[in-house]
């Protein structure tokens, strides 16, 4: 790969830049209409409050980053991008040990299996650090810099868009249609740069096979014997140590 740097088009640049806002305002949204609906409140533990600082953190990032880039800022855009580097090493922490804490004092949402979720939401962090990770090693091509920043995003869609969906009707598959439904974004993406380009980004088929293969991936391990043995890792000595990890918890009142 060649060290030159590869420009974007403005046009392009306030396309990523709209894009990833409205993303944003999705991720939110779907966040205040839980708190809206009295489905969550402020008396969750420290753990699960640190966390979302870090995630509404990122949030505000991503979207910061888009309007430096498009506003022609990049001195300070490649200075936050050093915070971005150590701010998603903490927000894939934090995903990680709020998942583990919820499983593990049978908090799991009663829509997701638990041996399923403790699998599977590490399982999308590590696709977001992924395509994060290569935007970076990619940051010098803007082509696909650009366009896999926005795929790192769209990995994390899937607590927000969840809130959104009517996920207690989509058993047993809850997880996949709230995470795969973030995939309109990237197609969102492929269809201006087929319009625009005359073909699709590579990157966005990189976004979607990321997005399917950890999925469909994650799935498969968790219903495995291997699965197994993760879950029961997992809640060892913990109050749900005797719950089936393949059974979905019971609702609340």
């Amino acid at each position: 790969m060649s060290t030159t740097e590869i420009q974007t088009p403005m046009s392009d640049l306030a396309f990523f830049r709209n894009l990833v806002t409205v993303m944003a305002v999705v991720e939110i949204a779907g966040f205040v209409l839980h708190l809206a609906m009295g489905r969550s409140s402020f008396g969750a533990p420290l753990i699960v409050h640190l966390h979302a600082v870090v995630a509404m953190g990122w949030v505000a990032i991503v979207v910061a980053q888009a309007w430096l880039a498009s506003g022609g800022a990049l001195r300070m855009h490649r200075t936050l991008g050093g915070l971005a580097l150590v701010w998603m090493l903490a927000l894939a922490v934090l995903g990680t040990m709020v998942t583990l804490a919820a499983v593990r004092a049978g908090r799991t949402p009663f829509f997701f299996l638990p041996q399923h979720f403790v699998v599977v939401n590490p399982a999308t962090l590590l696709g977001a650090v992924g395509l994060f990770a290569a935007a970076v090693a990619l940051r010098k091509n803007r082509d696909w810099h650009t366009r896999l920043q926005v795929g790192s995003f769209t990995m994390l869609m899937g607590p927000g868009l969840g809130r959104i969906l009517p996920l207690p009707f989509l058993k047993p598959y809850a997880f996949e249609v709230a995470a795969g439904a973030a995939v309109i974004f990237p197609l969102i993406g492929l269809a201006r740069d087929w319009r625009a380009r005359g073909r699709p980004h590579p990157a966005w088929l990189w976004t979607i096979g990321a997005l399917a293969a950890t999925l469909v991936g994650a799935r498969v391990l968790a219903l495995s014997p291997a699965g197994e043995a993760i879950y029961a890792d997992a809640v060892k000595g913990a109050p749900a140590a005797q719950a089936d990890g393949r059974a979905f918890p019971k609702p609340p009142f």
